[in-house]
């Protein structure tokens, strides 16, 4: 109502990566959670500029100190009832920022928009399903699109926020049951923290609760065992600069008297375009015609609609690469069904080429997460004198494991699942990099795979 524009920070980043995203946005004032204030106050003093700095006190807060010179509390004070109320005169001015973790150089500041982020709430609100009944817990970071936008709609539909200060299997279940939570979401990766939560304490829902899940495609065996917990999962897919959720499994209810192998499998999919997504189609990426309904012929996924992002904050270059030939480029293969479902086999970038032949890394995945030890598992390329590329599975293994689980045991049990080219050559054990929304950093562990080759 001031007519800022909001730039939510992801909390996890260092002093140097922040100073960078406050000087490049040239942020105005600073919000600082006293428990961050430590990062915060380093990467303030690394700037030439340096913003009003306002204190948020928390008595839940774990350490930290005052660095502004106000709290938020004052801050308010200092307003007036009688001041004008701020209004876009233009639905495309700008809303909020959000910096994507880019892979290699600084990263990017995505501009959101008025229409789109509108636009999302309305979506969100429709295909979640949800009311002023509703009760919603923040398991997803408020600076991964702004919560997917919930932080926006959940207001908007008059439902209740319950937050956390940290994301941890106990908390999730004991917010769940104290707050009689109603919807949530989250990586995949939160979902597998559910799991094996659920597996040490025994704990199941007495009710059931809706589960978003998105930002890396999640595996079968996760999905079905969310389910078995009393989770009702929707799965989605989307991106930053798409103001998020652009695409959803959606439902058929003759799915639900599939055994639980097939509906989770279903369920993986990333599925058909939301209500308010215009157009979204998988091409050839040169010649943008369509590929076949035959579940076989790889694409990229392209998007064409009122929720693509504003552009990249001052940098026009990297603006016009993101639509070249007016189709929002994604950077995710994926193959459509003949019931019209896209599912994605891999990222671009991570596709694994041996031999002349293409290896989806996902694929490899969602077969290592079937074994029984694994908790979490990512699959690399790493280079070959013979083939080229080979499939390199980074593992970690689930606290329940004895320790005998071996990389002979892991190649056999996909030598059993999987064609003999796919799987992978070599195992790694050890906790597996994630960013702070649950995606894998692919990129360094090809890396870590290079050195040690």
């Amino acid at each position: 109502m001031a007519g800022a524009v909001l730039n939510t920070l992801n909390i996890r980043l260092d002093a140097a990566a922040i100073a960078f995203i406050l000087d490049h946005s040239e942020a105005k004032v600073f919000l600082v959670d006293k428990q961050f204030s430590n990062v915060a106050r380093a990467a303030v003093d690394q700037l030439n500029e340096k913003p009003l700095v306002v204190d948020i006190e928390d008595h839940l807060a774990e350490g930290g100190a005052r660095i502004g010179s106000l709290t938020y509390e004052e801050l308010l004070q200092r307003g007036h009832f009688d001041e004008p109320t701020y209004w876009p005169e233009d639905e495309f001015e700008a809303i909020s920022i959000n910096y994507t973790s880019g892979t290699t150089g600084n990263p990017k500041g995505v501009l959101y928009h008025h229409r789109g982020v509108y636009l999302t709430c309305l979506s969100q609100l429709l295909h979640h399903q949800m009311s002023s009944n509703s009760t919603y817990l923040w398991t997803l970071p408020m600076f991964h699109c702004n919560g997917w936008c919930f932080s926006w709609a959940v207001a908007a539909v008059g439902g209740t926020h319950v937050c956390l200060r940290k994301v941890v299997a106990e908390d999730i279940f004991n917010a769940i049951e104290e707050h009689d939570v109603t919807h949530l979401c989250g990586a995949p990766t939160v979902l597998g923290m559910l799991i094996e939560g659920a597996a040490s304490t025994g704990v199941k829902l007495k009710t059931p609760v809706a589960v978003m899940t998105a930002g890396a495609a999640p595996p079968a065996a996760i999905l079905k065992d969310t389910e078995a917990l009393g989770f009702v999962v929707r799965h989605v897919y989307g991106s930053t600069e798409l103001h998020s959720v652009t695409t959803l499994c959606d439902w058929h209810r003759e799915w639900d008297a599939l055994p639980a192998d097939e509906r989770s499998h279903m369920m993986a999919r990333q599925g058909v375009r939301t209500v308010v997504t215009d157009a979204m189609i998988v091409a050839d990426p040169v010649t943008l015609d369509p590929v076949p309904h035959n579940g076989a012929v790889m694409g990229e996924i392209l998007y064409r609609t009122n929720t693509g992002m504003k552009g990249y904050l001052k940098n026009p270059t990297a603006t016009e690469e993101a639509f070249a030939g007016g189709w929002y480029r994604t950077g995710d293969l994926a193959v459509v069904h003949e019931d019209g479902y896209v599912e994605i086999k891999d990222r671009s970038k991570d596709i694994i080429i041996s031999g002349g032949e293409n290896i989806s890394s996902i694929e490899v995945e969602d077969v290592l997460f079937q074994h029984p030890a694994v908790s979490y598992a990512a699959v690399v390329s790493m280079k070959d004198e013979r083939w080229g590329e080979r499939p390199c599975a980074f593992i970690e293994l689930k606290p329940s494991a004895d320790g005998s689980t071996s990389e002979e045991d892991i190649i056999a049990f996909c030598r059993d699942r999987l064609a003999k080219f796919k799987v992978p050559s070599r195992v790694i054990f050890g906790p597996i990099e994630r960013s702070a929304t649950g995606k894998v950093q692919k990129f360094r562990l090809r890396k870590l795979v290079e050195q040690s080759q």
